[in-house]
């Protein structure tokens, strides 16, 4: 079968496992499909066959919504409400969306690691055949387009890593990815909104190499510049950032990555997911998918394509549909620096097919189909590759 042939059969596959209540027959209309039943947009022939062809990785990015996870989490009585949970209508919404990988962290710490870990794998247990845990690359064979999604267990901090053999109670639980810091300091090193930088601890780099010895990624996208730098140096694998922002592009934000940080990133072998959080793309408006793929463009042309992809950091709807009770509550736990604005998603990526948007925007940027087959998944997945041959 030919490469061309096989997208179509991929394509139709997909069309028909997702079934008519979530996605209409294709319409061809100049060339381009009505998709999802759901809305009037169209997409061309060739975006739909990117997406449905290419094993799709969202490296910071969830299947359970984050509004009832931050309002059980914020909740009087938290340890008896369960935010993780994904009901049947949530579900089809993941399925449909064209992502196959997500990396569901959060930034949590201590004792809640372990709670948190242990709710993804019943996730896995409660949706047998739906979601996948996914440890190597070899357990996506078992993923379907449209029928089933994998996760990664990763972590947006490591401060349950108290001395590296922590590190084997984790990956045998089926953690493959932990950022180093989250926005503040611990044992490991400094976060993006510390005043001051440290960098990585003694205690850091010896994690860093229990990690690369059991091939768990090790994630900078939320540590300070010089922890950042000195990830890079320490690691003897890949360093991923799995969610960041170009900073010269966002105003100089400081979540965002400077380009000294992106070129070490690529030396190390690694991939940096671009964010769609409204603030780290641009500190102008309008902010729309125009700007998130400006940051795409900027780092393929610094450092390779090949070194850039995917990490929306959001839910299947975005912030800006969550409670407002539960957006306030997030925005009270970052650092001024933050620089919240009234809107937190990009204009035109802020929905659950907006991988088909992305890809449709990276054809009218010139990207070739490998290149934009890289960027949606397979930068991550060669990278997630030679992290995971412990």
């Amino acid at each position: 079968m030919t490469a061309g042939s096989q997208a179509a059969w991929n394509r139709r596959r997909f069309l028909k496992g997702i079934g008519t209540a979530a996605v209409a027959a294709p319409m061809i209309n100049l060339g381009s499909f009505k998709v999802f039943a759901a809305s009037d947009k169209r997409y061309s022939r060739r975006a739909v066959d990117l997406v449905t062809s290419t094993r799709v990785f969202d490296m910071l990015s969830a299947p359970y919504a984050y509004g009832p996870m931050v309002q059980a989490l914020m909740s009087a009585e938290p340890k008896r409400k369960d935010g993780f949970a994904i009901p049947d209508e949530q579900m089809a919404l993941v399925l449909e969306s064209g992502v196959d990988v997500f990396n569901p962290a959060v930034g949590l710490g201590g004792d809640e690691v372990m709670a948190f870990i242990g709710r993804m794998n019943a996730l896995v247990a409660e949706r047998p055949g739906q979601i996948v845990r996914i440890d190597t690359l070899a357990d996506m064979e078992r993923l379907e387009k449209g029928r089933s999604v994998g996760i990664i267990l990763g972590v947006q901090n490591s401060d349950h890593f108290r001395e590296p053999d922590d590190v084997d109670v984790y990956y045998h639980l089926g953690q493959r990815v932990s950022q180093l810091t989250y926005n503040r300091q611990n044992l490991l090193g400094s976060g993006a909104t510390d005043r001051v930088d440290g960098g990585v601890s003694s205690l850091g780099a010896a994690v860093v190499e229990r990690m690369n010895e059991l091939g768990m990624a090790v994630d900078v996208s939320h540590c300070g510049d010089q922890t950042t730098l000195d990830a890079f140096e320490v690691s003897s694998k890949p360093v991923l950032i799995t969610h960041s922002n170009v900073r010269a592009l966002a105003g100089g934000h400081v979540r965002c990555k400077s380009d000294e940080a992106i070129r070490a990133m690529a030396r190390s072998g690694g991939v940096m997911g671009i964010t769609a959080v409204r603030q780290f793309v641009s500190d102008k408006e309008p902010t729309t998918i125009e700007q998130y793929i400006d940051h795409i463009r900027y780092v393929a042309d610094l450092v390779g394509v090949e070194h850039v992809g995917v990490g929306s950091d959001q839910d299947m709807h975005g912030y800006d549909d969550m409670p407002e009770d539960a957006q306030q509550a997030l925005k009270s736990g970052y650092s001024a620096s933050y620089a919240f604005r009234q809107k937190l998603d990009v204009d035109g990526y802020d929905h659950p097919r907006r991988i088909y948007d992305l890809a449709e925007g990276l054809i009218k940027r010139k990207f070739s189909d490998d290149d934009i087959r890289g960027v949606l998944g397979g930068n991550f997945a060669r990278a997630l590759g030679t992290i995971w041959k412990a």
